[in-house]
């Protein structure tokens, strides 16, 4: 009921949302005259930070289109490896007439990136992609929005993530090494750990950046309500039916609006500052800074 709640306020915060917008740009565009009125950069902020907070954000592009590799300007495209219910596999495939930069990159190993599935798009690790692209051969796992994934695919349980990246492990090669970052990291150590039991070729390396491998050290605000809850409490609390207007209606999902709201939970206080720090750059005309503050936040 709650997702069907969030779906019915998300439509009639639609319009609002287009409005705000509206009144930002006759309020900011040069040619305007309300542009000119006493307060009207005021205003033009009050507007687009209304925009912001109530307008739907779809998935952002990785938007990589060249990089420099083996000493030249390469130029990158998007290859979908492989195509499973739940996830795509993609790479970052690298394209030059350079001969030398060619033979270069050839030789440069291969790393796989395992992004979170977990209420954002893999595409958040952008920066990381481009820079790995300078020495590698990249490929990531880019998740599907389980709401998109029709009910008929069945679910998707842990055993499913751990089966997943062997199955992108043994499609990339041996040679490869794997990057996992934050909520990954668990699967992938399994994924890995399964594969040597069996005798298979296991990645190079393995890197596992900021993941929970051991929860109990350094435990966080996150770790305290995963103790002090029980298995019960989050199937009744944050686990929800997707609404009938999205493919993968009927499919129980911890919505990704649940979890950017624990997100934001855990510090108030700093998203706050952020906002009105957002607000006060629109006003000072500080481009650059409103600009690093809306790619974070989209």
């Amino acid at each position: 009921m709650l997702y069907q709640l969030y779906e019915t306020q998300r439509a009639l915060l639609s319009p609002f949302s287009e409005f705000a917008s509206a009144s930002s740009k006759l309020y900011s565009h040069p040619l305007s005259p309300f542009a000119h009125a006493p307060g009207a950069q005021r205003m033009a902020a009050s507007f687009d930070l209304v925009h912001r907070l109530t307008k739907d954000y779809e998935k952002p592009e990785f938007n990589i289109t060249s990089v420099k590799a083996g000493g030249a300007q390469v130029v990158i495209q998007e290859q979908v490896a492989i195509d499973k219910p739940f996830c795509r596999l993609i790479r970052f495939k690298r394209f030059t007439d350079d001969a030398q930069a060619l033979a270069a990159m050839r030789k440069q190993p291969s790393v796989l990136i395992v992004a979170p599935l977990s209420g954002h798009h893999s595409t958040l690790l952008r920066d990381t992609v481009r820079t790995m692209l300078q020495d590698h051969k990249v490929y990531i796992t880019d998740w599907v929005d389980a709401r998109m994934v029709p009910a008929e695919a069945g679910p998707f349980h842990l055993d499913d993530y751990v089966n997943y990246v062997q199955e992108f492990i043994r499609h990339i090669g041996p040679n490869v090494h794997v990057m996992s970052v934050c909520q990954p990291t668990v699967p992938v150590l399994a994924a890995v750990s399964l594969m040597a039991s069996r005798g298979e070729p296991t990645p190079l390396t393995m890197v596992m950046m900021g993941g929970p491998i051991d929860a109990r050290k350094s435990p966080t605000a996150v770790n305290n309500l995963a103790m002090n809850k029980s298995f019960e409490w989050f199937e009744n609390n944050v686990i929800h039916r997707v609404p009938p207007n999205y493919p993968g209606a009927g499919r129980r999902v911890y919505p990704g609006f649940l979890q950017h709201t624990g997100f934001v939970a855990m510090n108030p206080d700093r998203h706050l500052t952020s906002h009105y720090d957002y607000f006060l750059d629109l006003i000072r005309g500080d481009d650059d800074s409103a600009e690093a503050h809306r790619q974070f936040y989209d």
